[in-house]
């Protein structure tokens, strides 16, 4: 039998056996994404080929039928410092890893997959800091300037959980939006500007406060959506999982101040792909996965004070190629169609990714 045609054969086969019923009242997933921290553990410090790449990382535009996997990737991560600074050095082109070239971001976009730039991480967290108390609205129009040069969205991912600055973050947004204005219909790529918060409302909880009271507000949106990160590890059950991203739809009125609920239509969860030594079964086996058993509810949740719409926006998940040292690669043979891909036929992801519901 034709390769191909086998493994099409064998993806519907298993379709069949682990296929999500349709809910009543379900609202499609929108956002079906991974973060991609390429072969040098997110430095992206190397010039790769095209060839080289697509055999590390096929699996993302191909789950076995010709389709993609995913209808986002976000190349993760851009040194803050360094974007800041424009610095060039053995690593770094204009304030950018060099290994996040144009052909990088187009061997994604011409399989209508979008792509955006992460800036920071948790490894940067001090970069970050210096960056906005230095100049945050330079760093703003230099992020700005590579989303229109590579045609990308931008993340903010600014992990600082003890005194965040949060005039500078504004300043940085405030800059970038009088490049790229906010854009509902997400027909500009450079327009897209999200931002990562905690699992849940227990960490980052200045940010957290600032983004759902403001910048995430339905009624004058300026991110387009939040990213609900990854937990110190795997949740060890659907209800896990779900627990924490219901913490951001109630807000956490408790703390002084609170924290007000953030609309479902506003943020995606996140699941890993790798534990480890070995893939996860949202990596290989969507059968057994929390993004199978968490579907109902990321497709369903009711607002609770903000919103109007039930329904997160979707997953990510963490962490396409080589996220680190002690973790194992999704490249071959431990790719993810037989997850991140089955998943991705089974929830009729559509690809490119849609216009986002704005409550």
């Amino acid at each position: 039998m034709h390769r191909r045609l086998a493994v099409t054969c064998v993806g519907a086969l298993v379709l069949a056996a682990f296929a999500v019923p349709r809910l009543a009242g379900a609202t499609p997933i929108s956002v079906y994404g991974a973060w991609h921290c390429g072969n040098d553990y997110c430095t992206w410090s190397t010039v790769r080929s095209i060839t080289e790449f697509d055999q590390k990382n096929h699996w993302l535009i191909d789950r076995g039928d010709g389709r993609p996997s995913v209808n986002l990737v976000i190349l993760s991560f851009v040194h803050p410092l360094r974007l800041l600074n424009r610095t060039n050095d053995s690593q770094t082109a204009d304030g950018v890893p060099i290994g996040m070239t144009a052909d990088v971001v187009n061997y994604f976009k011409s399989r209508n997959v979008r792509v955006m730039l992460s800036i920071g991480g948790i490894t940067y967290v001090d970069a970050w800091n210096q960056a906005l108390a230095a100049d945050a609205t330079q760093l703003g129009l230099n992020a700005a300037d590579v989303a229109t040069r590579l045609g990308v969205g931008i993340e903010i991912d600014y992990e600082e959980s003890s005194s965040p600055n949060i005039a500078g973050v504004q300043a940085f947004i405030d800059a970038y939006r009088s490049v790229h204005p906010y854009d509902a219909t997400g027909s500009d790529p450079a327009a897209r500007l999200t931002i990562d918060l905690a699992a849940g409302d227990r960490w980052l909880i200045g940010l957290t406060r600032k983004a759902t009271a403001d910048w995430l507000d339905t009624s004058l949106p300026v991110l387009d959506y939040a990213n609900a990160m990854v937990p110190n590890r795997q949740p060890n059950s659907a209800s896990a999982a779900t627990s924490n991203w219901q913490e951001h739809v109630d807000g956490k009125p408790q703390y002084s101040p609170p924290i007000p609920p953030l609309a479902p239509a506003k943020f995606a969860g996140s699941l890993y792909i790798v534990t480890g030594n070995k893939p996860a079964p949202e990596c290989v086996n969507f059968g057994a996965s929390l993004e199978k058993s968490t579907g109902s509810y990321v497709q369903t949740v009711a607002p609770n004070g903000a919103g109007a719409t039930s329904g997160m926006l979707g997953y990510m998940f963490w962490a396409a190629e080589c996220q680190g040292t002690r973790s194992i690669c999704t490249t071959p043979p431990n790719t993810c169609e037989g997850g991140v891909g089955v998943g991705a036929t089974t929830y009729n992801v559509p690809i490119p990714m849609p216009a986002l519901r704005q409550n």
